[in-house]
């Protein structure tokens, strides 16, 4: 009696699954709004092959500026190994792609939608020879492609804004590459989600290849409690029996955790590399162990926890290493956000060093340059630009401001110019240091300030 209304006291919470279902609508609404949301005019994340620039955070870089994405790759790198090191493969069983059609498709189409499947036996497939199956799964094929449309779209929405992708489809004949694209992503989706499902997690990402590297005693992954539940699995990993064989073994055989495990194997043999940590297993195994009044024997723990000896350490000399290093380059990434220029300028010095004419009773002494200008705003300015440190030398040409469209470049040759006699010796060329100020005429705010070089003859060669 004691033990029914022990039984009868254990309530085995919110399942993980549960869970799971939450983080994957969050994740999925977050990644189809975020293309859409702009700042200034530009995007949260977008990198334009088109217009050759990447908008981060609503500011948006040239490809000169691009310095900044080797910056973003080790942050996602490093903080895939991170959270790898923490929490196991948490990304592959909560937030990856992969993950989430196999979710919306097995367990929403054909689960909760069309009642193909039991959600509590993933290693069964759906009974085609039942009545209504096989249109069933016709439907759930239609619905997927569908959707894998969508997602194929979304993706592409990282690379070309949506407000130009809807105007490009319009017309697909003049955009194969955006189409081809789009189409072959979509059928890839397809083909993946229905043939070839959890093998892709198995034999094709390479975060499994790197993930076990990245454990240690204290990751946190699921795990199969050996010391209560018994041996399943001797040391060469065969199987000994459906139950444990010991007398106080608490592992019912039930497997329970083996039928709901969308992978398809048996977390009770220990660490294996199709395990991504969906804790379905954990939930199976909870629920029935409720039932008899125990703690689940399939837990989300680490090797040192499990047994005792230690709790869950989050803080440890590696995980505070990764997290220095992530925060380093953090700081790098907004400082170097924050010091960005409103445009870029390019000047380089043309092939002719300088020209020599007389005006009436004076000299003109000229450089040409080629300014190279870059509009990075989100609006259409006329630019122009002047000599700040040097009232002698004045612009011969261009003689007004110029138009550039937002995203664009252009080349414009430069003359400067001065009328007087700026020579300090009689037999070598002179060199002055300029400050160029380049400004929208617009807006005043936009300006960048580049140094270039002008040189003045020697005086016998002026005379």
């Amino acid at each position: 009696m004691a033990s029914d209304s022990q039984a009868k006291r254990i309530d085995p919470g919110t399942p993980f699954y549960k869970k799971r279902y939450v983080t994957f609508s969050i994740i999925t609404f977050v990644v189809l709004i975020l293309p859409w949301i702009t700042i200034d005019g530009n995007h949260i994340f977008l990198l334009s092959f088109v217009h050759m620039r990447l908008e981060l955070m609503g500011i948006a870089f040239d490809m000169q500026e691009l310095y900044l994405l080797p910056f973003l790759l080790m942050f996602f790198f490093l903080f895939v190994l991170f959270i790898t090191t923490v929490g196991g493969r948490v990304w592959c069983g909560w937030g990856c792609p992969q993950t989430i059609f196999r979710a919306i498709y097995r367990d929403l189409i054909e689960g909760k939608l069309l009642g193909m499947r039991k959600l509590n036996n993933k290693q069964k497939e759906p009974d085609m020879s039942q009545p209504g199956n096989k249109l069933k799964r016709a439907v759930a094929i239609v619905i997927w492609s569908l959707l894998a449309f969508v997602a194929a779209a979304n993706f592409t929405w990282y690379f070309v804004p949506p407000e130009d992708f809807f105007v490009y489809i319009q017309n697909p004949a003049d955009h194969p590459i955006l189409m081809g694209m789009w189409i072959i992503l979509a059928l890839f989706l397809i083909y993946d989600v229905l043939k070839l499902g959890e093998d892709f997690c198995t034999y094709v990402c390479p975060y499994v290849r790197i993930q076990s590297a990245m454990y240690d005693p204290d990751t946190v992954f699921t795990i199969y409690d050996e010391k209560r539940g018994g041996k399943i699995y001797d040391e060469k990993g065969n199987k000994i029996g459906k139950k444990p064989l010991g007398e106080k073994d608490e592992c019912t055989g039930c497997e329970a955790c083996v039928k709901v495990c969308p992978t398809h194997i048996d977390i009770r043999k220990g660490l294996q590399l199709e395990c991504i940590n969906c804790l379905e297993c954990a939930d199976a195994c909870r629920k029935v162990m409720a039932g008899l009044g125990k703690e689940s024997l399939v837990r989300w723990e680490s090797p040192t926890s499990i047994t005792g000896e230690n709790k869950i350490r989050l803080v440890r000399f590696r995980t505070m290493a990764y997290v220095a290093l992530l925060t380093g380059i953090m700081a790098a990434l907004l400082i170097m956000g924050s010091t960005k220029e409103s445009m870029l300028l390019n000047i380089n010095k043309s092939n002719r060093v300088y020209k020599v004419e007389p005006i009436g009773d004076l000299t003109r002494v000229s450089n040409d340059y080629i300014f190279l200008f870059s509009n990075t705003q989100s609006e259409a300015y006329e630019f122009y630009f002047e000599v700040t440190n040097h009232d002698a030398i004045e612009i011969e040409r261009p003689t007004e401001p110029f138009r550039v469209e937002p995203g664009d470049r252009v080349r414009r040759i430069v003359v400067l110019y001065t009328d007087e006699d700026l020579s300090e010796s009689a037999d070598r060329d002179t060199r002055y240091r300029l400050n160029i100020r380049a400004y929208a005429v617009d807006n005043p705010e936009i300006f960048v300030e580049r140094e270039a070089i002008f040189v003045y003859p020697a005086s016998d060669k002026v005379q």
